[in-house]
């Protein structure tokens, strides 16, 4: 599987040849050893920006709890991606293969990795880093990165009302209501056709 590579923020020469370095800012994939600090930034509840099963902003239940959580990062790490600032983990995506065209409630816990279709569980930003477009620009990372993994076909993901726009500004079209309901809560599904870009793929350097 690919594994992310840190990416860096630029650095720029100090004054007489010395080099000054700004705040350390990568993004890589996650691993289960960084299963803690994401169920952490999970818990904050409703002080934390989640943007996918947003159950915390209206039930106060985190989308993946940390058994979740490690069960993911240890089944396909390749699809996880996380944004650290000095070492700090402050945003971070989850994601999964799906093998069937409509999510169902065995998406929420499962990973097929026959499966074409990454569903991404979370997306979530620490409460300290909110407001900075970070979930918009982690989101995009993420959405390129998938270009580069030749088996995906499209990334599906579910969300409430709300968050539709903000979703479809990162180019996600509507799929419907979902067919997955939590207590009182209802969902809108939604998909990207990660296939659909194969020119982009194909000038990308993957």
């Amino acid at each position: 599987m690919s594994v992310l590579s840190p990416v860096p923020f630029m650095r720029s020469p100090g004054p007489r040849g010395r080099r000054h370095t700004l705040p350390a800012s990568e993004f890589r994939s996650l691993s289960p050893e960084d299963a803690v600090s994401v169920f952490e930034i999970e818990r904050e509840g409703e002080q934390s920006l989640v943007l996918s099963l947003a159950f915390i902003s209206v039930s106060g239940e985190c989308p993946l709890h940390l058994d979740e959580v490690r069960h993911f990062l240890t089944l396909c790490p390749e699809l996880s991606l996380g944004w650290f600032e000095e070492g700090r983990l402050v945003a971070f995506i989850i994601g999964s293969l799906w093998d069937q065209e409509r999510l169902t409630t065995d998406a929420l816990t499962l990973h097929k990795p026959h499966g074409t279709t990454v569903h991404i569980h979370v997306l979530a930003v620490h409460r300290t880093f909110r407001q900075q477009g970070k979930g918009s620009i982690l989101m995009w990372r993420y959405l390129q990165y998938l270009r580069c993994l030749p088996y995906v076909r499209r990334a599906v993901l579910m969300c409430e009302d709300f968050l539709v726009p903000f979703y479809q500004k990162s180019g996600f079209k509507v799929h419907g209501p979902s067919d997955i309901t939590v207590g009182p809560l209802t969902f809108i599904e939604m998909f990207y056709p990660v296939r659909g870009h194969a020119f982009m793929r194909r000038n990308s350097g993957c």
